[in-house]
């Protein structure tokens, strides 16, 4: 049998200015069961919230001097849901984690993902530790005593 061989060169630069997309750290985030849900070029601590419900707006269309947001959802999709809210009703096009069906966002308009201008995604849903609890999962919750057994 002949003998094989073989050579390779690695080259590098210091000097070389970093490119955009070597620039552009993408975030992912998990469901709180631990599904893989979201991938994102952007921190959603960093993104916009909505008055309503305090969901993180991801823009998904350019909109004059504002970007779309790169991302990728893995959700699955279900029927529109009507939400009474103060000035009247909205109608929400809901996605849940494919693994333990837990609700993780919403759009305005019918599936596919990215068919409206914006995806909202709950506050608490995701975490970027997976089979972590993020810390705002339970904010607006209230606080109940267990008082089973103490007798007055």
């Amino acid at each position: 049998m002949p003998k094989v061989v073989s050579r390779s060169a690695v080259s590098s630069s210091t000097d070389a200015r970093p490119t955009a997309s070597a620039a552009a750290a993408l975030r992912v985030y998990y469901c709180i069961c631990g599904e893989f849900i979201l991938v994102i070029e952007k921190n959603l601590t960093a993104l916009p919230k909505r008055q309503t419900d305090g969901a993180t707006i991801i823009r998904t269309h350019d909109s004059g001097n504002d970007k779309a947001v790169v991302f990728k959802l893995n959700a699955n999709s279900s029927d529109a849901v009507l939400v009474e809210r103060s000035g009247g009703h909205e109608r929400q096009y809901r996605f849940s984690c494919p693994r333990c069906n837990l609700l993780v966002g919403y759009q305005s308009t019918p599936p596919p993902v990215k068919s409206g201008p914006f995806l909202y995604i709950l506050r608490g849903a995701l975490t970027q530790m997976q089979g972590q609890v993020p810390r705002d999962a339970f904010d607006g919750e209230i606080d109940l005593e267990l008082s089973e057994g103490v007798t007055q």
